[in-house]
C-alpha cells in the first residue's frame, strides 16, 4: 500500500459542486492512505483576518482556473481522487483516521433567506472564532465563558455521479452531509456511481450542534488522513457509517419526515441484511433501541437524519 499526500492548490481543488467530468487529481489503489488538506471560505476571503489567510489560500481564491468552478455551492473540495478498479455498483470505504483544523481560527455565517429561523434572523451576519488548539475548545460568545469542545469533521465527502451537482445538498452519493459523528475513528461506505468513483473532500467543521440551524457550523480549513477501501460484493445505495461506538444510517428529505423515513427503512434493511432479524423484529428494535437524530435542517432542499444503533448491544460485529 501506498501513502500519498494531497495538497490544496489551485491545480487540486475544484468549488461548487461534484463533476464527473473533473479530471481526477490523485490516483490511487484500494487500501491506500492519504495525508490531505482542505480550505474553506471562498467566499469570504475578503473579509477575513489575517490569521485565516495563508499564501495557498490566497491563490486558490484569486486564481482558481474556471474549469474548475462546478457549480453554484459555497464549498472548496480537494479531490477528485480516482480509485482503481471502482466501477458503479461498486462501494467505497473511507476510514477517518485523522483530523486536525490547520489554523487556530473558522468562521460561522448567518445568510438572507437561509437557516432555519431566516424569516427571525434574516441580517447577513460573519463571525470569525478563535480556535484554541491547545485546549481543544472554542469560546463563544467571546469573553463569555462559554467553552464549546472542538470536535472536528469534515462536512462533505463523496462522489461524482453522471449528473453534475451542487455541493450544497446531500444525497445517496454522500455529498454535503454535515454529519458530526463522523470524527477521528470512524468510516463512511458510499456507493459508487462513474468509473474511478472521483471522490472528493472538503467543508471542515471544528464544532457542530445538531440541525446545523443558522446554516453553517465553526467552518475551518481542515487535514486529515484517510485510508480508501473498495468492496464489490456490498449492496449498498445510499451511505451507511460506523463510528467506534455505533453503527448510522442516513436518510434525506425535503421535510424532517421523509429524511427520518429514509434512515429507519435504511436501519431496518441494515438490521435484516446483516443482523438476521425480520423486518417486523428490526423495526421493534428500532423502537427500542435506535436512537434517530436530526443531522441538519439547513442543506436545502435536502434535509438529514441519521439513525444511530450501539453496537455494544449486538451479540457480535456486524461486517460491513
Amino acid at each position: 500500500m501506498t501513502h500519498h499526500i494531497l495538497k490544496a492548490t489551485c491545480q487540486t481543488v475544484h468549488l461548487g459542486g461534484f463533476s464527473h467530468q473533473l479530471k481526477p487529481v490523485l490516483t490511487i489503489n484500494p487500501g491506500d492512505t492519504i495525508d490531505v488538506e482542505t480550505y474553506t471560505g471562498f467566499y469570504i476571503y475578503d473579509k477575513a483576518p489575517r490569521e485565516f489567510l495563508t499564501p495557498e489560500f490566497l491563490e486558490i481564491c484569486q486564481y482558481l482556473p474556471s474549469e474548475q468552478k462546478v457549480s453554484s455551492g459555497p464549498h472548496l473540495l480537494t479531490g477528485p481522487i480516482y480509485i482503481k478498479d471502482a466501477v458503479p455498483g461498486d462501494v467505497i470505504e473511507v476510514n477517518i483516521e485523522a483530523i486536525y483544523p490547520r489554523l487556530p481560527i473558522g468562521f460561522n455565517a448567518i445568510y438572507p433567506e437561509k437557516g432555519a429561523l431566516n424569516k427571525r434572523f434574516s441580517e447577513h451576519k460573519l463571525r470569525f472564532i478563535s480556535l484554541d488548539l491547545e485546549k481543544q475548545i472554542a469560546e463563544f460568545p467571546p469573553n463569555s465563558g462559554i467553552q464549546i469542545p472542538l470536535k472536528p469533521f469534515f462536512g462533505i465527502l463523496g462522489v461524482a455521479t453522471p449528473e453534475n451537482r451542487s455541493s450544497v445538498p446531500p444525497g445517496n452519493y454522500g455529498g454535503n452531509i454535515d454529519n458530526k459523528e463522523l470524527q477521528a475513528g470512524s468510516r463512511i461506505f458510499l456507493p459508487v456511481f462513474v468509473p474511478g468513483a472521483l471522490f472528493s473532500i472538503g467543508d471542515g467543521h471544528s464544532a457542530q450542534g445538531d440541525g446545523e440551524v443558522d446554516l453553517t457550523a465553526i467552518e475551518t480549513s481542515m487535514n486529515g488522513r484517510i485510508k480508501i477501501q473498495l468492496h464489490k460484493a456490498l449492496e449498498l445505495t445510499t451511505p451507511v457509517a460506523e463510528t467506534p461506538t455505533d453503527i448510522m444510517t442516513m436518510g434525506f428529505g425535503q421535510t424532517l419526515d421523509a429524511a427520518f423515513e429514509s434512515a429507519l427503512q435504511q436501519m431496518i434493511n441494515l438490521l435484516q441484511h446483516y443482523v438476521g432479524l425480520s423486518a417486523e423484529e428490526a423495526y421493534v428494535l428500532c423502537s427500542l433501541a435506535v436512537n434517530f437524530r436530526i443531522t441538519q435542517v439547513v442543506n436545502l432542499p435536502q434535509k438529514g437524519v441519521h439513525g444511530m444503533l450501539s453496537k455494544a448491544m449486538l451479540p457480535r460485529a456486524i461486517a460491513l
